[in-house]
């Protein structure tokens, strides 16, 4: 049986860690959650892996890319698909293991049951909850969301989390074919709109902990991406009031 909640996780080169967080997700007896993979032509063999689970396991779906293509644009191709496959529960989690599984179970229960549109797992709302990343790292992520908050008046303190639980009415009255970012500014971009439209926002604490196994894609001119898209964000609101503007919410974008 369908479940109402789907997972999406993008992977670029992700053969080590996609596996056992398929079977991971599965296992969770709480909640059902299904799954779907954005896989951008991983040349390692990560479509092919998912590709063998899915041909036995109905909860299992792959989406296969040309490309590197970014992650702003995967996430919108997995939100349109699970939409239209009539999912109420829609998250967005990473391959690696650097958002816990098991935090599915509260991130969707904020919107299933605690009355949230969007639920964040966030590594800054108890303080610094950031495990073996650099120092470095972990002050230009906590000051970035600091920044961002300053300027737009988003009040998130994680408001670059890429582990994110949205009811479908959110998707469904963003106009996504409209979100312009790619990399790190595309999570802001998520939340600054659902902020501006009046859709309400809950953190979830979690522990962050920097993947084990393969690379991270994460550079700097992700960073710059943010800080620059900060600042047209902020403008838009000014200039481009229709953008806040809540779409048709029985209609998919695209």
């Amino acid at each position: 049986m369908k479940s109402d909640s789907v997972v999406i996780i993008p992977t670029y080169n992700e053969k080590e860690n996609i596996e056992k967080m398929i079977q991971t997700v599965l296992a969770i007896e709480e909640h059902q959650f299904d799954i779907l993979i954005i896989d951008d032509n991983s040349p390692d063999g990560t479509g092919e892996i998912v590709d063998r689970i899915a041909a036995t396991e109905p909860r299992v779906n792959i989406i296969k890319r040309s490309g590197k293509l970014g992650l702003g644009t995967a996430y919108i191709t997995g939100f349109k698909w699970s939409l239209e496959q009539g999912y109420d529960y829609i998250i967005e989690m990473d391959a690696d293991f650097s958002h816990p599984p098991r935090k599915l179970i509260e991130l969707q229960d904020a919107c299933a049951n605690q009355g949230a549109d969007v639920a964040v797992g966030s590594r800054y709302l108890t303080g610094v909850n950031v495990v073996n990343w650099p120092m470095g790292r972990v002050l230009m992520s906590y000051y970035a969301s600091a920044y961002v908050r300053i300027v737009t008046g988003l009040k998130v303190r994680d408001t670059t989390a890429g582990f994110v639980c949205y009811r479908r009415e959110v998707l469904e009255s963003i106009n996504l074919d409209t979100v312009e970012f790619k990399g790190y500014a595309f999570q802001i971009e998520m939340k600054f709109t659902a902020y501006r439209m009046g859709f309400t926002i809950k953190e979830v604490p979690i522990v962050f902990v920097n993947r084990v196994l393969g690379t991270s894609k994460m550079n700097t001119s992700i960073f710059g991406e943010a800080v620059f898209g900060v600042m047209k964000l902020r403008l838009s609101t000014i200039f481009d009031k229709k953008r806040y503007r809540r779409q048709n919410t029985k209609q998919i974008a695209g």
